[in-house]
């Protein structure tokens, strides 16, 4: 594709690149060192979106990409703009999002030398490998084709993660290609080898009591996943990342994290495992350390990253393809299974069931709201910052469908990801209601966003859990008898903060007063946040008559 001959700048041409590899949306503040990359970008075609702080852009396109399970770009300056995304990077190369990182660095006869440049570090590149695939650091303009090509193999072949490209200064000045490629190469259609499906067919085939472990890789196959699991008659466990893949009410079901015992014996008694996109890591399987389940035999692993087919343990049978083709291929190579003596709708009651007797007394209530909010806005996504809400619903929230739910409790725990990944998500899908739940620590660590929102004209639902403290902190300080220091935090008049930022506002005084709320929220033109005290909240489960009031002020 010829590019017109009175286009001869970097900026410009480094746009036409991005659009042709198919990047829509680019999150990113501008600096002195970006300049030429926003040169093209007001007649690029490509939605720019200003965070309030680099580390918001990543969250942002972490949301983006969870949702659309495409790529957005983040444009960020040399030095602190990178150090200031690499936490947002960290988090999505733990829950392998794709996210392509474009930032500058120092002159090329200027890299390594020390001698104080601007933003200079001892060597960028570095920092960025550790939070990413790879990081490249461009010699020449004609060098970038080549180089988005290998970054979209690794988003595309196989477990997808942030790329890092730098671009050194000087190369702003230097000749624009002519050409611009028709966009990435093919890649590969995933499926598995023909023999390693028929002994992973035989094996489940063969078993009484086979049992699915599902994660976020399998989010796009819930309709293969939920057939082969009803031809093997198979209890599914679904992982944080992998809730909603079959729905609440369904036989098969277990939404319960497998760190609880009573979903640890039902993987303990089972007689075969297919794991399918999930990393079977510890803070899925073994959030309370007490050491990672020995699964059992045989292991049949389904996913697109070699390295997941030898840890924690080494499967006995390795599917290596992508999770809608490898479940199709293996539902038509299972024979039709014949009558079991264990029942999988029984064995996966008795989890969810014996699992729910576990919950104390506050997870069931917040649980009640999780479903409140599920139940009042249909198809909505419910977006999670590190807060008791997510955490609670990490351990036994059904969502209705896959990728209703994420949060950044599992991987790498970040906080302060709720607000800017709610808004990524809420671009990718204008057509939906998202909500962010988020406490109001979590908000503080990225409060500046609001102004992101409202600069989008993104109508986000902000369900803010509000104890004036980092309460899960304080709760953990004070089951180990340690005397609470520096978790109670200040609490803001959070109604006038809201309309310091455009936002409608809610005060929930009644839990039963939730479900209006969250509606008249879903419909409106501009954001609303909505304040839900944590003594509200665990007071009396959803539906519960009260005296309380509540109010609300737009």
């Amino acid at each position: 594709m010829a590019e017109p001959t009175s286009v001869r700048r970097p900026g410009p041409w480094i746009v036409r690149l991005l659009r042709a590899y198919g990047i829509e949306t680019v999150f990113g503040i501008p600096g002195v060192h970006t300049l030429a990359l926003y040169e093209g970008l007001a007649d690029g075609g490509l939605r720019h979106v200003t965070p309030r702080h680099e580390q918001g852009a990543g969250f942002m396109a972490d949301g983006y990409a969870r949702v659309t399970g495409r790529p957005a770009c983040c444009f960020v300056i040399t030095g602190p703009g990178l150090t200031n995304i690499a936490t947002a990077m960290a988090q999505a190369y733990a829950e392998s999002q794709p996210m392509l990182v474009i930032s500058s660095v120092s002159h090329r006869r200027h890299l390594g030398r020390g001698l104080g440049q601007l933003h200079e570090m001892p060597d960028q590149q570095a920092l960025a490998s550790a939070v990413s695939a790879f990081s490249h650091t461009l010699q020449r303009l004609d060098d970038l084709p080549a180089v988005l090509d290998r970054a979209f193999a690794v988003f595309a072949g196989g477990r997808p993660r942030p790329v890092h490209i730098e671009i050194p200064l000087d190369l702003w000045d230097a000749p624009v290609p002519a050409d611009v490629p028709d966009g990435p190469p093919p890649q590969s259609d995933g499926r598995p080898g023909a023999d390693q499906l028929r002994a992973a067919a035989s094996a489940l085939a063969d078993a009484e009591r086979p049992v699915i472990l599902a994660g976020g890789g399998a989010r796009r196959a819930a309709k293969p996943l939920a057939a082969l699991a009803t031809r093997l008659d198979a209890p599914v466990v679904m992982t944080t990342n992998g809730r909603g893949l079959l729905p609440p009410g369904h036989p098969l079901a277990v939404p319960a994290s497998p760190s609880l015992d009573a979903v640890r014996r039902l993987i303990a008694d089972s007689d075969a495992v297919l794991a399918v996109g999930t990393e079977l890591g510890p803070t899925d399987y073994d959030m309370y350390e007490r050491g990672m389940p020995a699964l059992p035999r045989p292991l049949i692993r389904a996913d697109l990253d070699p390295v997941q087919m030898t840890q924690p343990q080494r499967a006995d049978v390795p599917l290596l393809g992508a999770a809608a083709t490898t479940l199709e291929l293996l539902a038509e190579a299972v024979p039709e299974v014949r009558d079991r003596a264990f029942d999988g709708a029984s064995r996966a009651r008795r989890a969810r069931d014996q699992a729910a007797e576990t919950f104390d007394a506050p997870t069931r209530k917040t649980l009640a709201v999780l479903d409140t909010i599920r139940d009042s806005l249909p198809g909505a996504l419910l977006v999670g910052d590190s807060t008791q809400p997510t955490y609670a619903g990490n351990l036994g929230f059904a969502a209705a469908r896959p990728g209703q739910w994420f949060n950044s409790s599992t991987g790498y725990g970040t906080l302060g990801f709720g607000l800017p990944a709610a808004l990524g998500a809420a671009i990718a899908a204008p057509e939906r209601t998202v909500v962010c739940l988020i406490g109001d620590g979590g908000l503080h660590y990225t409060l500046g966003e609001l102004a992101a929102v409202r600069d989008a004209g993104e109508p986000l639902v902000v369900l803010l859990w509000d104890n004036q403290s980092y309460g899960e902190i304080k709760t953990a300080m004070q089951a180990q008898g340690i005397a609470p220091v520096g978790v109670d935090l200040f609490a803001p008049d959070f109604g006038q903060l809201a309309r310091a930022y455009g936002f409608a506002y809610a005060d929930v005084g009644a839990l039963d007063a939730l479900p209006g709320l969250l509606q008249a929220a879903a419909v409106r033109s501009k954001p609303t946040l909505i304040r839900l005290d944590e003594t509200v909240a665990l007071a009396r489960p959803v539906g519960a008559r009260s005296e309380g009031e509540q109010s609300c002020r737009t």
